[in-house]
């Protein structure tokens, strides 16, 4: 059975701030620049989330994308869009909302709700039309032993 990987993108918008409690102003400003504002600053993400998996033989399909769609909404969507990441979503507590760490904390919410056989392949997050960040699952977890 052939395996085939299927995207959704997302879109959404928030606020956030990069910096490090435990450092100075200054230091923050050094190395975060303009997204260390103290009065925030924001971003309009482009989310794809791709998943892996057999075609279904009686749908054609390797995931129902609106399955999908209903799984990023619900896991991610709903908890980011017009929200400040620092202060409002509680599954970034004491993390800093950089588009690195944000990626990661998506993965973690989504890939335990996929459909039975569908595994989550790979996240990209694009911060801007120039800036994005991929990520495909922790080191070692693709790997059949």
């Amino acid at each position: 059975m052939p395996v085939v990987r299927a995207t959704r993108s997302v879109h959404f918008s928030a606020a956030h701030r990069l910096y490090r409690q435990d450092w100075s102003d200054e230091k923050n400003t050094e190395v975060f620049g303009d997204c260390s504002n103290p009065n925030w600053h924001g971003h309009n993400y482009d989310l794809d989330v791709t998943v892996e998996g057999p075609i279904d033989p009686e749908t054609g399909f390797v995931m129902d994308l609106k399955l999908l769609k209903g799984v990023v909404g619900d896991r991610v969507v709903v908890d980011v869009d017009h929200r400040n990441l620092n202060t409002e979503v509680d599954w970034l507590t004491g993390i800093n909302p950089t588009t690195e760490n944000l990626v990661v904390a998506i993965w973690e919410r989504i890939a335990g709700s996929l459909s039975p056989g569908v595994r989550l392949a790979r996240i990209v997050l694009h911060e801007t039309a120039r800036n994005s960040v991929e990520y495909s699952g922790p080191a070692g977890a693709n790997i059949d032993e």
